[in-house]
């Protein structure tokens, strides 16, 4: 039997590759989105939690009935929540109160316990969701803490799928990837793989306003007063994850809630591509980019798009949330006229 699998863990990974028309105009080069939604999970994610789990399984780190923890914006946690269900392993995790409630409810859905712990507080705080899920770690009998954001088998999940994938899939003739950068492990296992096969190719991390991680990479310093918060949820840290390989990165681009905003809207209405908020930041940063690197057309850019937009309707998706955010007022794409809704009395 051909694409048949003895469970949903089969799935996960060889996501399709699609041609951005409409949203890309303006830029001469070919450009292609790497839909990550593909995966059973909706994300990109999927890839590291399988990944890691089997790993601590060869090394006699899980046993049956054992506990993962992990922090999560979200989607690691849904994809280490689905890998346990099938492994038959407990799943807690911490996520911090930027996340809505729709994904608490989803993680829920799957069996995971889940701790909600202040986004607002340094990362070292015994408050952060960093900090909670190291303790409930450590305090949990046959458990084991995932740590994406240090854990070298993040990186090495995506040098072993998403970068030969990216090779395989236009031939060898990218010339450019622009991914988010969370944990940085999407972009730089990706970004491991293809400076391997070739060195020219430029790599360009998608940075948060209010996030620390392109000014480091600029200077080797981190600068505190550019750390606030924010809206974009998994991109962008107020910490240096290990996972990130500053040194296989050419250049990061820095975008803003509002127009990241605008543009996953966008990509929905032109692309009919239903992509997370960091979909739209992923272009924005392309378009930036793309005014001071003007692109030929003989490039040929892979923009991976690490989720699924249905986890984001009651946020960018929803015209009340983005009224509340004050974008509507200050859109340059005639909000009104483009998202408006007709009630019939």
């Amino acid at each position: 039997m051909t694409n048949v699998f003895d469970n949903i863990l089969g799935l996960i990974g060889n996501t399709p590759m699609v041609k951005l028309n409409e949203v890309t105009k303006d830029i001469p080069a070919k450009v292609y989105a790497k839909i990550e939604s593909f995966n059973p999970g909706h994300s990109t994610k999927d890839r590291i939690a399988l990944h890691i789990i089997e790993a601590a399984e060869r090394k006699g780190l899980l046993t049956p009935g054992a506990t993962i923890v992990e922090t999560t914006s979200g989607n690691t946690g849904f994809s280490i929540a689905m890998v346990s269900i099938i492994k038959g392993y407990k799943c807690i995790l911490s996520v911090s109160d930027k996340t809505k409630p729709e994904k608490i409810a989803y993680l829920k859905a799957l069996g995971a316990t889940v701790y909600v712990c202040p986004a607002s507080v340094p990362a070292d705080d015994p408050r952060s969701y960093y900090e909670v899920a190291k303790k409930i770690a450590a305090e949990t009998p046959n458990s084991i803490y995932i740590n994406q954001y240090f854990n070298e088998l993040n990186i090495d999940a995506h040098y072993s799928s998403t970068g030969p994938e990216i090779w395989e899939q236009t031939e060898g003739k990218i010339t450019h990837l622009f991914a988010c950068t969370g944990t940085g492990g999407t972009l730089s296992g990706s970004a491991k793989f293809l400076k391997e096969k070739n060195p020219d190719i430029k790599i360009i991390g998608v940075d948060a306003d209010g996030s620390i991680l392109k000014t480091y990479h600029e200077t080797g310093e981190i600068d505190p007063s550019e750390i606030h918060s924010y809206q974009i949820e998994g991109l962008g840290k107020n910490l240096i994850p290990s996972a990130l390989l500053f040194d296989r990165i050419d250049h990061f681009v820095r975008v803003n809630d509002e127009m990241s905003a605008y543009c996953t809207r966008e990509i929905a209405l032109k692309e009919a591509i239903m992509g997370g908020y960091t979909t739209g930041a992923v272009l924005q940063a392309l378009r930036q980019y793309a005014n001071a690197n003007p692109f030929s057309e003989n490039d040929l850019v892979v923009l991976i798009f690490p989720d699924h937009g249905s986890r984001y309707i009651t946020k960018v998706y929803s015209d009340k949330w983005m009224e509340e955010q004050g974008f509507i007022n200050n859109c340059v794409h005639n909000y009104e006229e483009v998202f408006k809704t007709e009630y019939i009395k």
